[in-house]
This record gives structure tokens, C-alpha cells and sequence, in this order.
């Protein structure tokens, strides 16, 4: 990665035993707290990168909660959304969909003026971005809570992948989060 380029950081919440989801598909064990500065993520960031089931479920949701949540979401929802999928195209949103050369996307879009760019995922986009060498941060928020089976967060990985550990917070919480770069 050259220095002008913008890095693509896969930021996650994860249980300590490795998942990013219950076996149900449930998240109600991750904590936000206003400690960890999510807010600064965002506005770090001007770009967000989808699997189509993650996008299906996340790309356009809007909490019927608190105006503090619904404030969060519009602006999650202000950034500039990119899709992979191999089956849908082009929908009525502003996303960009793509279905192929995603080294080739990525590197052109890594070098275009902008903020960082956020791997959002599904797993199966995260296991490609790794294979393919195009995660330069891991941004993992590891949760205090064990849930035995789930969507983990690693599947597939054939290759070691070195990592420098350049930073570590912990929260009242007991959330640690650790951010790696790839070496």
C-alpha cells in the first residue's frame, strides 16, 4: 500500500470465541457504548463494502428507536455503498454493484481521492478480501461473551497472514478492541 492510498479496514465486532453472529444470525450480544467513538470510525471513512446478505440486511435499515440511533444510521447511510454480488445487479439505490475483478475495483478505488474505506462484510466477502490481500487494517472489537456456535469470523483461510498489533483500547464494558495492520 502506498502512502497516498486509502486503506481498506475491516472493522468487527466479534464474541471471543470467534463469531460475528449467533447461530440465529443474532447480535444482540454487542455492545455500543459511546466510550468507543464510533462516531470518529465513520466519519473517518466515506465508503462501505457489502456482501449482498449483509447489504440485503444492513444497507438501508433504519431503527424505529431513539433519535441518537436514527442519527448513527443516516450516517452510516451517507457513504458512498459498494455491493458483491454474483447474482443481483444495479437496484434503485446508489449503491455500486459488482460481480467480478474485485482486485482490479478495489486497487482502482483504493487510489482514488477520499477517506478510508470500511469491509463491512459478510464472512464470505471478508474471507475473499484476505485471500485476495486487499484488507490492510482489522479493527476487531472483541465482545465478553461466549456463544459456543454462530457465523464465525475466519472460515476458509488457507494462508498465515501476519499482522502488527498498532493499537488496543479497553472499555468499561469489557469490550477490548484491537486493531491490527497487515505486514
Amino acid at each position: 500500500m502506498q502512502n497516498n492510498e486509502r486503506k481498506i479496514i475491516l472493522d468487527l465486532a466479534v464474541t471471543l470465541d470467534g463469531f460475528i453472529e449467533g447461530k440465529n444470525g443474532e447480535i444482540d450480544w454487542c455492545i455500543m457504548e459511546p466510550d468507543m467513538n464510533f462516531t470518529d470510525f465513520l466519519n473517518d471513512i466515506d465508503t462501505i463494502l457489502y456482501g449482498r446478505k449483509s447489504y440485503d440486511l444492513w444497507g438501508h435499515f433504519t431503527p424505529e428507536t431513539n433519535e441518537e440511533e436514527k442519527q448513527f444510521w443516516a450516517l452510516v447511510h451517507s457513504k458512498e455503498k459498494y455491493v458483491f454480488s454474483k447474482t443481483r445487479q444495479q437496484d434503485d439505490s446508489k449503491a455500486i454493484f459488482i460481480q467480478e475483478n474485485i482486485a482490479e475495483e478495489m486497487t482502482a478505488l483504493k487510489t482514488k481521492p477520499g477517506k478510508n474505506i470500511w469491509l463491512y462484510g459478510g464472512a464470505s466477502l471478508i474471507t475473499t478480501f484476505i485471500h485476495l490481500g486487499l484488507v490492510d487494517e482489522f479493527r476487531l472489537s472483541i465482545h465478553p461473551v461466549v456463544l459456543g456456535e454462530g457465523k464465525p469470523l475466519f472460515t476458509n483461510i488457507t494462508d498465515r497472514l501476519n499482522l502488527q498489533l498498532v493499537d488496543t483500547r479497553t472499555f468499561p464494558s469489557g469490550v477490548v478492541q484491537l486493531v491490527y495492520r497487515c505486514q
